[in-house]
């Protein structure tokens, strides 16, 4: 009977434990996670929707139940210089609270019959297993134990940003951008019950240190963006689950396995905010890595082969776009200067380099009705 491990009991590794003991149920499973098991960060999470229907393939089961916990919406609206642009159509997909997400994987992780240790730290090498999965996010320590094994680089993004929650309900998803004193800040606020909302709050490097944010504490920076930003909030607080300003890390790793320890998720590859998919990104993971474990159950090398030739083409698109996202975000204040509202949307809408002309008149026809397309725009310069 194969043993595996799984470090990591956030969205990824519940899902590749509750898959892996679906396929195989004669598998000895079992999950670690040094924090407890109602311990999370954040507020609420996107699943976007071309993700929705692999889930919905994977296990329709644990699928229902995430989408009836979901709050799904449409469209988008960007404002910029305080005026607006509505984007109908967006592929938003759903929103779900964080803790709700993992109850409903705990739940199916305990009734499919899966071990799920919480509050218990351990060292992948001192476990006894045939397969060890490394799922414990961007602070890996499955990881950072054999970086040099998996070809582990990481570099820093310039960039800060906080996540908070919010009692305001905005009805869809709108991303702010606004020049306030000395600085450029950018808002993305989206539902996620009908109740509360996610913010997530940006700056670059200049304004860090131009405002003053280095020298604040976290409580004083919360207020500056609930002042910023008051326009969207309407006198609603700002609220803060361990939201403290960052510099996001970029994790990347040449090596997807190393002896009979795989990575999946952010352990492996960080994904970024911007993209609204890293969740998404990190469960995809799980199912490859569950459909190649299913396929040699009796192999882990070859199930770490087949998991990388299966998952590598479609992970590396996802990668190729958050790198082109968060690049965009980084230079984002020269954009705001040179760019007005409707330039700045198309400008936002080509960063990762995956929507055509064609792609934009199928999925947004109102819009390029209304503002025309990528060509358009550039014939517009030209002719200027």
């Amino acid at each position: 009977m194969m043993k595996i491990k799984v470090i990591g009991a956030g969205p990824a590794g519940l899902y590749f434990a509750l898959l892996a003991k679906k396929r195989l149920p004669h598998c000895e499973i079992e999950v670690f996670e040094q924090n407890p098991c109602d311990a999370t960060y954040g507020f609420g999470i996107v699943l976007a929707d071309r993700g929705l229907s692999r889930m919905e393939r994977a296990d329709p089961d644990s699928f229902a139940r995430l989408s009836a916990a979901m709050y799904v919406t449409r469209h988008q609206i960007l404002r910029h210089r305080e005026d607006s642009v509505f984007i109908e159509g967006v592929a938003f997909g759903g929103a779900v609270p964080r803790l709700r997400l993992l109850n409903i994987l705990q739940d199916c992780c305990e009734e499919a019959g899966v071990q799920v240790h919480y509050e218990r730290r351990v060292e992948a090498n001192a476990l006894d297993a045939d397969m060890i999965v490394g799922a414990d996010g961007i602070n890996s320590l499955v990881r950072a134990g054999n970086e040099a094994a998996f070809g582990a680089t990481t570099r820093t993004l310039s960039s800060r940003m906080a996540w908070y929650g919010t009692k305001r309900h905005f009805p869809y998803p709108v991303l702010v951008f606004r020049k306030a004193g000395q600085g450029h800040f950018i808002a993305v606020a989206y539902p996620y019950s009908e109740a509360m909302s996610t913010v997530v709050i940006e700056c670059d490097a200049a304004t860090w240190q131009r405002c003053g944010l280095a020298a604040m504490s976290d409580r004083e920076r919360q207020t500056l963006a609930e002042r910023i930003f008051e326009p969207e909030l309407r006198g609603e607080p700002l609220l803060s689950n361990h939201s403290i300003w960052r510099n996001l890390p970029v994790i990347r790793c040449s090596r997807w396995h190393a002896g009979n320890t795989v990575l999946i998720g952010d352990a492996l590859h960080s994904a970024h905010p911007s993209i609204g998919s890293g969740t998404r990104i990190a469960m995809e993971d799980s199912i490859a890595l569950a459909d190649a474990l299913k396929d040699h159950p009796d192999d882990v090398q070859a199930t770490f082969r087949a998991f990388e030739a299966i998952r590598a083409p479609q992970k590396q698109k996802m990668l190729d776009a958050t790198e082109g996202s968060f690049t965009w975000y980084e230079t984002f204040p020269d954009r705001m200067a040179r760019l007005g509202p409707v330039d700045l949307v198309f400008d936002y809408l080509q960063r990762t380099g995956r929507i055509s002309d064609e792609r934009l008149s199928q999925e947004f026809p109102r819009f390029v009705d209304r503002y025309g397309t990528f060509s358009d725009r550039r014939l517009e310069t030209v002719g200027a």
